[in-house]
């Protein structure tokens, strides 16, 4: 190679060097706002998400305990206030937007305890306090297979809805309305989970004047 051509290669990449100096701080830049700007979108559409699926959008805001990872210790749970206009006199309603609000997940994605893709298709609850939580198949299909993840995920559902519905005792989990054996292959969904360890007090009547 002549000295000529040694030059004008040493000089272009002296350029593309320098180019690469400015260029590169930009990029980072803009990589970090388009991740703070996707995380921001998230986050908004969790909170519409949960507006949109209380279903009493306009009645009065309680304080909702929600169950969601502890985050340094992910095999424990830590409870969450979040303030939601939750039905009063509906147990069942109230059920649901417990349960839709923790499928939402919270402001940290980090922290979920059920797959971003689960839907609960349905609730009910039996005259006995058994209520049944029917959920879409990503539920088990979508959540880390592993003892852990499973009872984790299980355990952040029952520990929601005692915390804030109280006739609910014991849960039964379907997943598209079929009884499985296991959540991911793991946790055991033939029988049903505690929900409740003390039984729901009945309201005292009210006794005539003697």
């Amino acid at each position: 190679m002549s000295p000529q051509w040694r030059v004008r290669l040493l000089g272009t990449l002296a350029i593309l060097v320098a180019a690469a100096a400015i260029y590169l701080p930009s990029l980072r830049r803009q990589v970090k706002q388009t991740a703070k700007l996707v995380q921001q979108t998230e986050e908004q559409a969790r909170r519409e998400l949960t507006l949109a699926i209380t279903g009493n959008a306009n009645g009065p805001r309680v304080k909702a305990k929600l169950f969601w990872s502890a985050g340094a210790d992910e095999a424990k749970l830590a409870p969450v206030i979040v303030e939601l206009p939750l039905s009063k006199d509906d147990p069942v309603l109230r059920a649901k937007q417990v349960l839709n609000t923790l499928l939402a997940g919270p402001v940290d994605a980090d922290l979920r305890t059920l797959p971003p893709d689960a839907a609960l298709l349905e609730f009910y609850l039996l005259p006995d306090g058994t209520g049944i939580a029917d959920f879409s198949e990503a539920l088990g299909t979508s959540i880390p297979s592993g003892i852990e993840s499973e009872q984790l995920a299980i355990d952040s559902i029952t520990r929601t809805l005692e915390a804030n519905v109280p006739q609910v005792q014991r849960l039964k989990i379907l997943i598209h309305g079929q009884e499985m054996d296991t959540l991911a292959g793991h946790l055991d969904l033939t029988g049903t989970f505690v929900v409740a360890t003390k039984p729901a007090v009945a309201p005292a009547k009210p006794t005539k004047a003697s």
